[in-house]
């Protein structure tokens, strides 16, 4: 009865013009449905690309869990939910980086290309929690030290050794990096724009402040999902090859 309650609760709180819950619901629900799918499909690949499309599975459902509890922390209280979505980010974001190294392990990759993407992922995301929930006062700090780390990556994916293993690699392993990398290049910008909107600092007399739940929420799915279903599709064409 008592789940029941909350659940009518909720549903009740769900206004035709609520947005942001909306977008919540749909991010769960997609990711969720990305996870079946990519789990469901292990057993028709090759195993060297089982474990990359295992991968994009766990990221999509480590966020469906994610957007869940996000769901419901917006629905109780009307705020942005940025201790979970840290969270999400935090687990998330390295395994991303991880399906970088295991789809270039073809061309000898080595483990240290793979530590060196995490943990310049882990200062990014760190730093951004600071800056939006522990230190706010040094927003504009905490995000320039965020913000050098993800340019580094977007260096190390397009120009750094992750690029050159990529094009020595050739085929349909440098066609997937490539779109990898729009992805990260493109698709990650949101989160700093999202960060400047969210924060005080310099920024704000040019962007002004705003909720990017919305922004963050699409974002969100399309860079999962579609990291998943790049790495899926080069699955498939390999596994034929």
């Amino acid at each position: 009865m008592t789940n029941f309650s909350l659940l009518t609760g909720w549903v009740a709180k769900m206004m035709p013009t609520d947005y942001i819950g909306f977008t919540f619901f749909i991010g769960c629900m997609a990711m969720m449905a990305a996870s079946a799918f990519f789990f469901l499909s292990l057993s028709q690949f090759d195993k060297k690309w089982r474990t990359s499309v295992l991968v994009s599975g766990l990221i999509t459902f480590i966020a469906a869990v994610h957007y869940f509890y996000m769901r419901d922390y917006w629905s109780a209280f009307g705020e942005s939910p940025t201790f979970f979505r840290y969270v999400d980010w935090v687990l998330t974001v390295p395994l991303m980086c991880l399906e970088f190294y295991l789809i270039l392990k073809v061309a000898g990759a080595k483990t240290s290309l793979l530590w060196k993407m995490i943990g310049y992922s882990l200062v990014m995301l760190v730093t951004g929690y600071f800056g939006e929930a522990v230190d706010p006062g040094n927003a504009a700090m905490w995000g320039l030290v965020s913000g050098l780390a993800y340019f580094i990556i977007v260096y190390e994916i397009w120009l750094g050794e992750a690029s050159k293993l990529a094009k020595s690699a050739g085929g349909s392993v440098l066609e997937a990096h490539k779109i990898l990398c729009w992805f990260v290049l493109v698709g990650w910008a949101i989160y700093p724009l999202g960060y400047m909107l969210g924060t005080e600092g310099w920024y704000t007399s040019m962007l002004g402040k705003g909720n990017v739940d919305v922004a963050y929420n699409i974002a969100d799915a399309i860079n999962k999902i579609g990291f998943g279903l790049v790495i899926y599709n080069l699955a498939v064409k390999s596994s034929k090859d």
